[in-house]
């Protein structure tokens, strides 16, 4: 049996899906099933297909790239647009904040433990990015996400994640709108802040 690639839409109620694990998505990805180019991603066992970036889209995550680049501290790095590890799959979200330098995932992607943050720079993507994704981070403990909201002009800042709940989800929801700043918090400590009008386009 092969795991169907699920489009952007809802699943309708009962429809039989299959469920592929992290470790059989690494077994296909290194048998040549699926490339670096598939635009898919494995998201609670699901493989989802990745959506096009539209030019708005490439515009507000070079934005972000360049507010945060200059704020991680010492002993972090960035990646943008890798895979993340998880329990139930390996998103690969706009922009994340990684303990350590490049080099040290030669042999893995970085995992919960190491992930201080995680950007998705959401248009056409937000559902997504606030349900599926949304839940995948608050899952794995990921301490701090934003949601770069294209759609409403602001920054959804999530933290203190409940992976305990019923559906997981984060304890706080706080939005920043234009004229606003967000602190950055890279491994418990703040960094510095950025303007939601230096992110948005």
């Amino acid at each position: 049996m092969s795991a169907a690639v699920v489009h952007a839409g809802v699943l309708a109620p009962g429809e039989p899906i299959y469920r592929m694990s992290v470790a059989q998505y690494h077994a296909a990805l290194s048998a040549g099933v699926f490339t670096d180019g598939d635009p898919i991603e494995l998201l609670e066992g699901l493989l989802v297909e990745k959506r096009s970036k539209n030019p708005p889209h490439v515009i507000a995550l070079g934005n972000v790239m360049d507010a945060i680049a200059g704020l991680v501290p010492e002993g972090w790095s960035l990646r943008m647009q890798d895979p993340i590890t998880l329990a139930d799959g390996e998103p690969e979200p706009d922009l994340v904040v990684v303990r350590g330098a490049r080099r040290d995932y030669l042999a893995r992607h970085p995992g919960p433990a190491d992930v201080a943050l995680v950007v998705e720079v959401s248009d056409t993507t937000l559902d997504r990015d606030r349900g599926i994704k949304l839940r995948s981070y608050a899952r794995a403990g990921l301490a701090v996400y934003w949601v770069v909201n294209l759609v409403n002009r602001c920054v959804e800042v999530y933290s203190s994640p409940d992976a305990d709940a019923s559906t997981p989800t984060y304890r706080t929801r706080v939005t920043r709108a234009l004229g606003d700043t967000i602190e950055v918090v890279v491994g418990g400590a703040p960094c510095g802040a950025v303007r939601v009008d230096a992110l948005l386009i």
